[in-house]
């Protein structure tokens, strides 16, 4: 294809992309963002990420979008957004019930983002006048820099808080990208717009953040929560809260949100029984229960233990005297992590 030719396919394929759904459509370039190696290097060198081992063993490929695909000559980086209709913080003021990232509210985002991206794939492919082109589509599970992609691109830019951000549609967003052997045009990367503002920092309830834009996920709740395995370090367990799956703390805090865009997908609107469910009840849960409860959830990847690990830890930090009797009556669970988090919870409890 010529240079207008190219453009041409461009502008169709961000209407596409809109008219799946995607709040927004921007393109760079595989090897756009070479400041990554040495940042990734330097996290990991740090121990920030804990127990994510994929990490490490992927960072040749995380830390150089090239080397993934050394054919690809676009990335397409796509936006979804997500942004709830309520507000995800009130829910920490109801210390028996359980807090439940937004994102987790209802459909797995996964799957939803990744048939809308092969849908634009296939589309892309019967529109280009290149014989033959190639593409590729990672939401989450791949080793992508997807966030300083998203940067390179002008999706938005990575704020204080590590997370994509945009001043059209704040930060509540899934992230998705196409890469591809087409030579489509780039746009111009974004720019930082946080200023002197540090609400996300200072959101944290764990600090987990050393310092603006690196994060420490060993003291975050979304790592903790939904990573890490075995029982939580005791320092940490009184800061989570009521805290069972995730944290959007940093999100919420965020002033661009003002912005935000309703999310056009009703799948990812807050299930009635995710919304505020009940400690006691969740604390009941079974191995069966529990993925019928689940299904169709991101939730369900954790699995029944440590979802009752942290219920038992939002338990022990609700003050309730009445769930002294639900939290007993685990400390004799076959998983260890959840007998623990039951000891603690009563414990606490009786002061």
């Amino acid at each position: 294809m010529n240079q207008k030719e190219d453009m041409a396919l461009k502008q169709r394929l961000v209407q596409q992309a809109l008219a799946e759904g995607f709040v927004s459509c921007r393109i760079c370039r595989p090897w756009d963002v070479p400041e990554v190696p040495a940042r990734l290097e330097a996290f990991l060198e740090a121990g920030y990420h804990g127990q994510m081992g994929w990490l490490q063993e992927r960072s040749h490929w995380r830390g150089d979008p090239h080397a993934l695909w050394p054919e690809a000559r676009s990335v397409i980086m796509l936006a979804e957004s997500y942004a709830p209709e309520h507000d995800p913080r009130a829910i920490l003021r109801r210390r028996d019930r359980g807090a439940i990232s937004v994102y987790a509210q209802n459909r797995d985002y996964h799957d939803l983002v990744k048939k809308r991206l092969k849908r634009l794939a296939r589309w892309l492919i019967a529109e280009s006048a290149d014989e033959g082109p190639q593409v590729k589509v990672f939401v989450d599970t791949a080793p992508v820099p997807e966030k300083p992609l998203g940067q390179a691109a002008g999706l938005g830019w990575q704020g204080k808080h590590t997370n994509l951000l945009s001043r059209d549609w704040g930060n509540w967003a899934f992230i998705g990208s196409i890469f591809t052997t087409l030579d489509l045009p780039a746009d111009a990367p974004e720019m930082d717009h946080c200023g002197s503002c540090r609400a996300c920092l200072d959101a944290c309830p764990t600090d987990a953040f050393p310092a603006p834009w690196k994060l420490d996920a060993t003291r975050c709740i979304s790592y903790l929560t939904i990573e890490h395995k075995g029982p939580v370090d005791e320092e940490l367990r009184a800061r989570m809260g009521n805290r069972i799956y995730g944290c959007d703390d940093c999100l919420a805090a965020c002033p661009w949100n003002k912005f935000a865009v309703a999310a056009s997908d009703m799948r990812y609107a807050a299930r009635e029984d995710l919304l505020a469910p009940k400690l006691a009840e969740l604390a009941m849960l079974d191995d069966a229960a529990f993925r019928a409860l689940f299904s169709g959830s991101p939730i369900k990847r954790i699995g029944r233990d440590r979802l009752v690990r942290n219920v038992l830890y939002a338990i022990g930090n609700s003050g309730d005297a009445t769930l002294t009797a639900v939290a007993q009556r685990l400390t004799g669970d076959p998983d260890a992590a959840v007998a623990d988090a039951a000891r603690w919870a009563v414990a606490r409890l009786r002061g």
